[in-house]
């Protein structure tokens, strides 16, 4: 049989998996996707762990500690999120070896309810690094005007980075620069930067979604006809313009002092409408150094009919810059696009954080007979 994962790895994509829970660490199933799907990487959010605790009784045990403890409901949440991230660390430090620090990375993210708030999101930055305490960790933070110093100054902790909730080109060129001036200050600081490791998570699916409505506004036949592409086109020029970056003299130098570059990583890449292709977002986003963080049905859709033709990213710039310009042409801004997903994606993310907190309060009430701490889970 032909493994499509293993071909699409040797294209240069590395396969990561947009899911994690108690249960699919405790049943080795995260184990098995690393040994047996190729996957060698994770990433969570808040939607996802709130999705886990109220799905599992795995957390029961722990959850009744921390009730006979009472500690806050904030603490509790902690507590439970980082013991999972630790945990899937564990299960994918052999990738982490075998990639010498590229790969075998779990991202843990910083409470979204900070995004607007730089000082605030580098202390839980360095907080989470240090009580998880583990060399494959990445920190999520998003790229919001207020991230961007957050990235420089949590790298230049010597800590690694998950740049999420890029959407924009523009954004995306901040965040590179962002990058690079925190490696800058890590090697100024004393730090190993072979030791460091970054990628820029740049969200797919949700551009089609914003897009496509504009188009069904608009209702002409031109507009028909760029349904599902304007995804595609804005990740494939984000890649254009990390390779320029990444070929340039700043980077050079880092990448003489040890460095790896800050890899581009596809997220969101589920199709939400159910008339595209399941896979498009992974066979047309083929390139040298990518990441793609797949929930596990997509991982599995892949395995089954997935192709990889080879590098689908590099000789689509002109066809994709062509999709960005007739959008305008027919009246969706682009502009208007990034912004209200930047905005709506923290709004989500934040609102997720919420769910899961009183999701952490309702079982730790349960536990202890209403005892818990609720007061500062907001």
């Amino acid at each position: 049989m032909t493994d499509r994962l293993a071909e699409l790895s040797a294209a240069g994509v590395a396969v990561w998996l947009d899911d994690i829970s108690r249960q699919r660490l405790s049943s080795g199933g995260l184990d098995a996707l690393r040994r047996q799907q190729h996957v060698v990487g994770v990433t969570s959010n808040p939607t996802i762990f709130a999705k886990a605790l109220s799905e599992a009784a795995d957390y029961a045990q722990q959850v009744k500690d921390l009730a006979l403890r009472g500690v806050s409901v904030e603490e509790a949440t902690r507590m439970i999120t980082t013991r999972d991230v630790r945990w899937a660390c564990d299960v994918m430090r052999p990738a982490y070896d075998a990639s010498h620090g590229v790969d075998g990375r779990v991202s843990i993210e910083v409470d979204p309810r900070l995004a607007n708030d730089t000082a605030k999101t580098v202390a839980e930055a360095k907080q989470l690094w240090w009580l998880i305490d583990r060399p494959n960790l990445y920190i999520k933070i998003p790229a919001t005007e207020a991230g961007l110093p957050a990235i420089t100054a949590t790298l230049a902790e010597g800590i690694s980075v998950n740049v999420t909730l890029i959407f924009a080109l523009e954004r995306y060129d901040q965040v590179m620069d962002a990058f690079l001036a925190g490696l800058e200050q890590a090697k100024a600081n004393g730090h190993d930067l072979s030791k460091m490791g970054s990628v820029a998570s740049f969200f797919v699916s949700r551009v089609d979604t914003e897009v496509d409505k504009r188009l069904d506004k608009i209702g002409t036949a031109e507009a028909q006809a760029l349904h599902g592409k304007a995804a595609i086109a804005n990740a494939q020029l984000a890649y254009q313009h990390y390779e320029k970056v990444f070929s340039g003299e700043r980077w050079q130098a880092l990448a003489n002092a040890g460095a790896q570059p800050q890899r581009p990583l596809w997220a969101s890449t589920s199709t939400k409408n159910p008339e595209y292709r399941d896979v498009m977002y992974v066979e047309q986003l083929i390139a040298p150094g990518v990441v793609n963080t797949m929930p596990e049905a997509t991982i599995h859709a892949f395995a089954d009919h997935g192709e990889t033709p080879g590098d689908t990213v590099t000789g689509s710039y002109e066809q994709a810059q062509k999709v960005l310009n007739d959008l305008a042409a027919i009246g969706v801004e682009y502009k208007d696009v990034v912004d209200t997903l930047e905005r709506d994606g923290v709004e989500k993310f934040a609102q997720s954080w919420t769910e899961l907190l009183d999701s952490v309060t309702n079982q730790l009430k349960s536990t202890n007979g209403g005892a818990a701490r609720p007061e500062d889970a907001r």
